[in-house]
């Protein structure tokens, strides 16, 4: 366990003495305080993380709205996405996942310097409240409450659960992240691949959802790199892979360190040619990226559609198989498995790839 995420174990329980506090003496308001905390640390999937804490907040506050802005950098850097706990005209919340607008109070209050937004009266009539949620001095989002009734007395009950937020996405990060790239590791892919799936099957006809490609990466002749240069700069080559596929692909697609040298990428294109464009466009910024010392690094790609009812080792195997066209027919290139099946192209009787699925 790193540092960070000892340190965020270790200020837990002081923040659940705190919001006992809040609560007060009278043992109804604090048992229904440390049963929401003890719901939303329940979870081990950020999403899930996200959506409980926003519904346990409303619940709590009895707030119209709370909002939920999260930022993958520190001060400056944009809000890159939302979620939002809201209640309908038949007095029920649900919560939703939605891209942040430019103009929203919330980012405009963050960008001011990272201040408290304190509690404010908004154009609608309602009261608003905005709180940071920080972390080893960083701000790493915000929540922001709204309801008909003034809320400084809510700052306290606020302040306490981001904080227990920050530290539990910490330690959630730990679990969850490649520890050498700081992409997502393996472990995580199928549970991203279960919630894609099942959010195919709760798609509706109004708002239908963008469909998802799988792509396999590989880095080209990286033993030769590792037998010539030394792990170090086999390990450099990796990190500069991981910061390719940041700066190629956008916010909501998934990236993966897989093992070794082997990436995955869980992307959004309306269809398969859309993701070979994206899929293109990283390979050749790979191709054109001087590497100390090294020189010229490519990469080969194979992807494929990613199904309503698929299992995560069948989407794989259909990449591994194109990933295996591309290996085998020149390397730096990349092919989609629908096509190469259209074309008549692969030999489904040929063993993929080097991919252990277990």
């Amino acid at each position: 366990m790193s540092t960070e995420t000892a340190q965020a174990a270790d200020d837990l329980p002081p923040l659940f003495a705190e919001l006992s506090a809040w609560a007060g003496n009278d043992g109804a308001p604090q048992l229904r305080v440390l049963d929401s905390v003890a719901q939303f640390t329940h979870h081990r999937d950020i999403d899930a993380l996200d959506h409980s804490l926003t519904l346990s907040l409303a619940e709590l506050a009895d707030a119209h709205v709370v909002t939920l802005y999260k930022r993958s950098g520190g001060r400056g850097d944009p809000v890159e996405g939302l979620v939002r706990c809201a209640r309908d005209e038949h007095d029920r919340y649900s919560v939703v996942s939605l891209q942040p607008a430019s103009d929203d109070t919330a980012q405009m209050l963050l960008r001011q310097g990272d201040r408290d937004g304190g509690c404010v009266r908004l154009r609608d009539g309602n009261h608003g409240m905005l709180v940071p949620i920080r972390r080893e001095g960083r701000v790493m989002g915000a929540l922001m409450l709204e309801g008909e009734h003034p809320m400084d007395g809510l700052r306290a009950l606020v302040e306490g659960f981001a904080r227990i937020y920050a530290n539990y996405i910490a330690l959630l990060d730990e679990s969850e992240r490649d520890k050498l790239t700081g992409l997502y590791n393996r472990r995580t892919f199928e549970r991203h691949m279960q919630r894609q799936t099942k959010r195919l099957d709760d798609g509706d006809a109004e708002q239908p959802s963008t469909p998802r490609w799988l792509a396999m990466l590989d880095i080209d002749h990286f033993k030769r790199i590792n037998d010539t240069w030394g792990h170090l700069y086999g390990d450099e080559v990796i990190l500069v892979i991981a910061q390719q596929m940041r700066a190629s692909f956008r916010q909501n697609d998934a990236l993966f360190r897989f093992g070794g040298e082997e990436f995955l990428v869980l992307l959004e294109a309306d269809d398969e040619a859309t993701a070979g464009i994206a899929l293109e466009r990283f390979r050749s910024r790979v191709q054109a990226h001087v590497f100390p010392q090294i020189g010229q690094v490519t990469v080969s790609v194979g992807y494929a559609a990613v199904g309503e009812h698929d299992y995560p080792a069948t989407v794989i195997d259909r990449a591994d198989k194109a990933l295996y066209y591309a290996k085998n027919h020149g390397r730096n290139k990349v092919f989609g498995y629908e096509d190469l099946r259209t074309r008549g192209a692969l030999d489904d009787s040929k063993a993929a790839g080097s991919v252990d699925l277990f």
